[in-house]
């Protein structure tokens, strides 16, 4: 149980000490850009603040998922998530219609290839498939 307990306690000292590198590389951004610069205090509260804001949307976006009995968390619990900020709502739709085109696309892909070859297609259909899937996600 303490051993749990310490492994949970070390994930989360990682995942903030993350937070506070991408939080401070873009308050450096920002200070370049406009010309101002942010304490090693500021930048420690923003981090606290925005890490704290991600435990709340997991635990909400849990709850959502819960609420509709599924154990999946999906676009929909997000997009619901993001429903009070208007300019969140409209990024996370945008990028939600990407993804679904794109899924559409893969299908397509998919049903256009033979399927009754032997061994050797299927694992080079394999690759290409990642290789397209890599291409349309952008990565």
């Amino acid at each position: 149980m303490a051993e749990e307990h310490e492994a949970q306690f070390s994930r989360t000292q990682r995942l903030k000490a993350a937070v506070h590198y991408t939080v401070g590389s873009l308050c450096k951004e920002v200070a370049d850009d406009k010309e101002i610069q942010f304490s090693k205090q500021a930048i420690a509260a923003i981090t606290e603040i925005t890490f704290r804001q991600c435990e709340t949307f997991a635990k909400d976006l849990e709850m959502f998922a819960r609420h509709a009995k599924r154990s999946t968390i999906n676009m929909e619990d997000v997009k619901l998530l993001a429903r009070r900020s208007n300019s969140l709502m409209a990024h996370i739709s945008k990028y939600s219609e990407e993804i679904a085109s794109n899924n559409l696309e893969q299908k397509d892909k998919k049903k256009k290839k033979p399927g009754s070859a032997g061994k050797e297609q299927r694992s080079s259909e394999a690759g290409t498939t990642m290789q397209d899937s890599e291409d349309a996600s952008g990565v």
